[in-house]
């Protein structure tokens, strides 16, 4: 039985860090949906593709990726989605944390912190779909017929 690859979408302005970091994934534990080079498209291949995980730069044009966080939590906030950055100011760090990212990667990338990154992510974002499971309620049994 083959154990379930996280999609991942990977989102960045610049050609060479999506192909570096589609590289580091290619082989590894995850499938790579697609690829978005600015906000608009981000947000909208999130509601096409349905990515496990998005790896969404800070700065882009368009629509940063501060601004489509927030709307990719608002449609769904159970989406894990790391931030990449090249400059990981306490401002970035904290709105980014704040919206709801689980996770940085600094450029320029490091295999061992990009894969270490996700693979806590997913782990983290696995154990709380689990613990939610868990507290749902059962549904009551079927009424018994009134005769």
């Amino acid at each position: 039985m083959s154990r379930y690859q996280p999609k991942i979408l990977i989102v960045d302005d610049n050609d060479l860090m999506r192909t570096l970091l589609r590289g580091m994934l290619r082989g590894e534990e995850y499938h790579v949906v697609g690829e978005a080079r600015n906000g608009l498209q981000a947000v909208e291949s999130v509601q096409r593709l349905t990515p496990d995980i998005v790896c969404l730069d800070v700065m882009m044009p368009e629509m940063d990726g501060l601004e489509a966080l927030q709307a990719m939590k608002q449609a769904n906030p159970n989406l894990v989605v790391i931030m990449i950055t090249g400059n990981p100011s306490v401002e970035n760090v904290q709105e980014s944390i704040q919206g709801g990212a689980a996770g940085f990667i600094v450029k320029p990338f490091n295999t061992a912190k990009v894969l270490d990154t996700l693979s806590r992510a997913w782990a983290t974002a696995a154990a709380a779909r689990a613990a939610a499971d868990q507290l749902a309620p059962t549904p009551p049994p079927p009424a018994a017929p009134q005769e």
